[in-house]
Formats: C-alpha cells, sequence, structure tokens
C-alpha cells in the first residue's frame, strides 16, 4: 500500500457524494421516515392552525356574535395546542427509532470493515482519529434524518399548505406569503451553507486530528516526560484545538446571521401582508375577520423554515462526518475477495506451502522456500531468527496478507476461499493478543460470544490457568485492566491462545507463544498449550527453543 493510498483515504472526497453513499443505511427505514415526516408536517400545521384560528376567534369575538358561533373555533384551538405537543412527541419518537436503526446497521458495517482490512489497513489511521471516526462521526450520520431530512421535507410541506391557504383567502396574499417562504426556505440556507458548510465539513477533520493528538500524548506521556518533548507536543494539541474553535466560531455566525436574517423576512412578509390586506378589506374583497390570520400566517410559518439553515448546518456537518466514514467503508482491501468463492473445505484440512511470498505493506518480502506439507492434526515449527518474517507468513496464513505461490487447504487456494471462511478455519493468535479492559471470561468469551461460562473455564483450565482462576476472590469475573495491566504477559499471552481453543479452529497458528515466559515456565507452558490444542493442526512460531522437541517437523526461515 502506497503513501498516495494512505493520503487518498483520509482527504475530504468533496461535494456531497459520501453523504449519497450512505443514504442506503437511511433509506432502509423509509417507512418509519415517512411516518416521522407525516407527523412532523401535522405537528407544523397544529402550530399554523392554532395561531390561524386563535387570530380569527379574536377577531371574530370582537363583533359579540352569538356563542355558538365560536364553539367550533374555541374546540379547534384546544385541539391544535394539545395535538402539537402530542405529534412534536410522536415525531420525535419515530423519527429517533428510525435514526437510531440505520445508526446501528452503519456501525456495524464500519465494524465489519475495520475486520476485514486489519491489520494491514488499519495502521493507515491515528489510533485517537481511527477512535473518532468510529464513534463520533458514525453518530453524527444521525443527523441525516433527525435534523435535515425530516424537518426540511415536513417544513416544506407545510409551507405548501399555508401558502395554498393564503391563496384561498387573497391570491395577492398567497403571492406575498409565496416569496417570504421561498427566500427563508431556500435562499437564506444556501447562504448559510455556502458561509458555514465547508466549516462544518472541516470541523470533523480537526476533531479527529485533536482526538488522535491527545490520545497520541496520553499514549506516550511517560517518554515525552523523559525526553523532555511534552511541551512540545502540547502546543500541537493547542494548534488543533484552535482550529476546532476557529470553525466553531465560524459556524456560529453564520447561524446567527441566518437566524437574524429570517427574522427579518418573517418580519417583512407581515409588513407586505398588510400592504395586501388592509386595501382588500376595504374593497371588500377579504372578510374583516380573516385581515388578522392573513397577517399572523407569516409568523405561524415561519416555524416550519426557521429550522432549515440549521439543517443546512448539520448537511454540512453530516459531510465532513460521512467523507470520514466512507473513507473506513471504501479503504482498499489487501486480499480482495474473490468474485466466485470456492467451497470451504470441512473437516480439518491438509495444509501444503509451495514458494509462499508475502509482505507487509511497505516491507520487505518473506519467502518459504520449497514444499511444505502439513497434514491434519500435524504440529509444525516455523523458525528464524526475529525480524525475518515469521509473523508476516502467519499473516497470509490466516487470509490478511497477499501471497505468491500457493498455499492451499485440501487443494483449495486460500485466496479463492472467502475471507471468513479462511478465519473460520484458521485461528492465529498473535505475539501479542489484544486485551480488552473488562472481565476475564469476557475477552475469551469473545471468540464464540454464545459460549457459557463452563465452556470458558474449560479452555481456562486447558491452558493452564485453572488454578490462577480458582485462587482470584471473583475468578473469571475479575477484571484485567487497560490493556491486560493487571495479569502477566505469559497470563495474556494463554488467554489468546484460550480464545482460539473456545472459537474451534481446525487450524491453529501461535506467534511466539512463550515469548514472554521465564526460561523455567517457558517448556511447561509449551506443553500445556499443545495438550490443550491436541487433534487439531498447529503451527507454531519461535526464534526459541521452547516447545520445539514437541512438534512433528521443524521448518527453518530465513531472507535468504
Amino acid at each position: 500500500m502506497s503513501a498516495h493510498d494512505v493520503a487518498q483515504w483520509q482527504t475530504p472526497q468533496g461535494g456531497y457524494s459520501s453523504v449519497m453513499r450512505l443514504m442506503p443505511w437511511i433509506t432502509a427505514e423509509w417507512r418509519r421516515l415517512l411516518l416521522a415526516i407525516f407527523l412532523g408536517a401535522l405537528a407544523l400545521a397544529c402550530g399554523v392552525g392554532l395561531m390561524a384560528t386563535s387570530a380569527w376567534l379574536i377577531s371574530r369575538a370582537a363583533q359579540q356574535p352569538p356563542i355558538l358561533e365560536l364553539e367550533i373555533a374555541i374546540v379547534a384551538v384546544r385541539a391544535f395546542g394539545i395535538g402539537r405537543g402530542v405529534l412534536r412527541y410522536a415525531e420525535r419518537l419515530v423519527a429517533h427509532d428510525s435514526a437510531f436503526r440505520a445508526l446501528s446497521r452503519l456501525r456495524l458495517a464500519v465494524y465489519d470493515r475495520l475486520a476485514i482490512i486489519a491489520p494491514a489497513g488499519v495502521p493507515a489511521y491515528r489510533r485517537g482519529d481511527l477512535l473518532e471516526r468510529m464513534v463520533r462521526d458514525v453518530d453524527a450520520i444521525q443527523d441525516l434524518p433527525l435534523r435535515v431530512i425530516v424537518p426540511y421535507v415536513s417544513g416544506i410541506v407545510v409551507c405548501v399548505g399555508s401558502v395554498i391557504l393564503a391563496w384561498m383567502m387573497l391570491p395577492a396574499a398567497g403571492l406575498v406569503l409565496l416569496v417570504s417562504l421561498l427566500l427563508s426556505a431556500l435562499l437564506v440556507p444556501l447562504m448559510t451553507a455556502r458561509a458555514a458548510a465547508d466549516a462544518e465539513c472541516a470541523s470533523a477533520h480537526a476533531r479527529g486530528q485533536l482526538n488522535a493528538e491527545a490520545l497520541g500524548l496520553v499514549d506516550g506521556l511517560g517518554e515525552l516526560l523523559l525526553t523532555g518533548a511534552n511541551a512540545q507536543w502540547l502546543s500541537r494539541i493547542e494548534a488543533a484545538d484552535r482550529d476546532v474553535s476557529r470553525l466553531r466560531l465560524r459556524s456560529a455566525r453564520a447561524s446567527s446571521f441566518a437566524a437574524s436574517l429570517g427574522v427579518l423576512l418573517s418580519g417583512g412578509a407581515v409588513v407586505a401582508m398588510l400592504l395586501v390586506a388592509i386595501p382588500a378589506v376595504r374593497a371588500g374583497q377579504l372578510d374583516g375577520v380573516n385581515l388578522a390570520v392573513l397577517v399572523l400566517l407569516p409568523l405561524a410559518t415561519y416555524e416550519a423554515v426557521s429550522i432549515m439553515p440549521a439543517a443546512a448546518l448539520s448537511l454540512g456537518r453530516v459531510r465532513g462526518s460521512a467523507e470520514r466514514v466512507v473513507g473506513v467503508l471504501q479503504a482498499p482491501d489487501l486480499v480482495p475477495a474473490p468474485a466466485h468463492p470456492a467451497a470451504a473445505p470441512a473437516g480439518i484440512p491438509e495444509l501444503v506451502l509451495r514458494d509462499v511470498q508475502s509482505s507487509w505493506p511497505g516491507g520487505a518480502p518473506v519467502r518459504l522456500a520449497g514444499d511444505v506439507r502439513i497434514g491434519p492434526g500435524s504440529r509444525v515449527g516455523i523458525v528464524g531468527s526475529s525480524g525475518v518474517g515469521k509473523s508476516t507468513l502467519l499473516a497470509a496464513l490466516a487470509g490478511f496478507l497477499p501471497y505468491q505461490g500457493s498455499m492451499t487447504l485440501d487443494g483449495v487456494e486460500i485466496r479463492e476461499l472467502n475471507g471468513a471462511d479462511v478465519r473460520r478455519i484458521v485461528g492465529w493468535c498473535p505475539q501479542l493478543p489484544h486485551i480488552f479492559d473488562s472481565s476475564i471470561v469476557e475477552n475469551v468469551r469473545l471468540a464464540r460470544p454464545e459460549s457459557t461460562d463452563d465452556d470458558v473455564r474449560i479452555a481456562m483450565g486447558k491452558v493452564g490457568l485453572g488454578e490462577w482462576i480458582d485462587s482470584l476472590p471473583l475468578g473469571m469475573d475479575t477484571h484485567v485492566g487497560d490493556q491486560g495491566g493487571q495479569i502477566s504477559a505469559g497470563q495474556r499471552q494463554r488467554i489468546g491462545v484460550a480464545r482460539v481453543l473456545l472459537a474451534g479452529h481446525p487450524i491453529v497458528l501461535l506467534d511466539e507463544p512463550t515469548e514472554h515466559l521465564d526460561e523455567i515456565n517457558a517448556d511447561e507452558v509449551a506443553r500445556q498449550l499443545l495438550r490443550a490444542l491436541d487433534g487439531r493442526t498447529v503451527v507454531w512460531v519461535a526464534h526459541r527453543p521452547h516447545g520445539l522437541v514437541e512438534l512433528d517437523h521443524i521448518v527453518p526461515i530465513s531472507r535468504d
């Protein structure tokens, strides 16, 4: 993978094409989305109806008609007042339900993609930036239905209805309201978007940079203090924070300008309505009672258009986050999925390697010359000096890296299999298994979520951690701390093997499983691990002799 490819992942794509690429996740809930728009339009219509009916009621009551003539208007005012709150609550409930359902699908898609491009693709992002993409940027996509689609579409529906109502009462009034709403619904959001949408878009990337710098400081605080570089790093965080603040200030100014312009247009519409309605009343073209209705109609409808500039800003914010999320979803895969995947072999397949060559992006290639045949249930060791490329070979076997030559499972090339099938058959326990800040049982159960506590306990016992678990006050519910800081390196390694054991992979790849153990315990741990994996094919990578005497065959590897 070239530096150009990495830069392309992290560079904004421009326009709103990224937003459109995420629309399938939003439109998957189109029924709930349409219901939310309908409820939102009804809530806004109740607001318009409340003010219009109240204006008619007050004007008509001033003429002191019989009370029966006012009963319908009185009931309508109460209905509109109650309906406005109820319908608004229902709209928010349905809209958020739709957004959260779409968000859960999108988040799963991001996680699935990260699982596919890992481990070769994830290092292209800094940790803090990747965390920002996975959490905050994905969460920001919910603004697309909640703050853009639902309010804008329901507002347009109510604006059209208000214009029709004004037109029926007085055509000139309908024209005045139409012009006012067009300016408020189109011109003001367009001006807002031009003034601040780019700032909202850029703020997502600026937040990612700030988060990456802050997390980098936390991760390397000890080294930075020792070298005296902490002040320089803090200045980088301050610069990133200033960028975020500058972009937020720019957005706030545009938002306040849009709000002021909207109020000005609304007030101008009221004045223009008076200028056309008063002569109409004098000419007998308009009932005097309806004068108040027409004058207050622009104010009532303003609620529907006042949220549109904010929707334009939200769209800019969504655009920035969408570009970053799409960057993950469209990250290039080093091992492309085959167009027509072959059927995965059953049972414990035979593994055959022939002149295999592979490499990490930008790294030196590793080559395993000749033919290596590993029968079902065999235990083979791959040995070589540190840095020779043993882990690279295991990554290719696990389907994470492309390779040249041939690697077959019962005669089927690994590159011709679906990636999920490869990882179901081949389980890789890396040299430093990742340990989550959770309990021991949950760290192991990660390999097979449906497994019971007894299943986890059996797996832990097979890797030699049974007595240790029994000695803990909380047993398997003991928390291991951040990155496994409360357990030893050997315990961390065996938890990783317990995961592979619980997952039931027919072929297990062990990368330096005794590397972090002392001389006394390394041989005993090696025997325990091989005993736990009895009956499965084991590929053991090491540059130390511990455990090698228990293997069936040793394959040396070198750069030559």
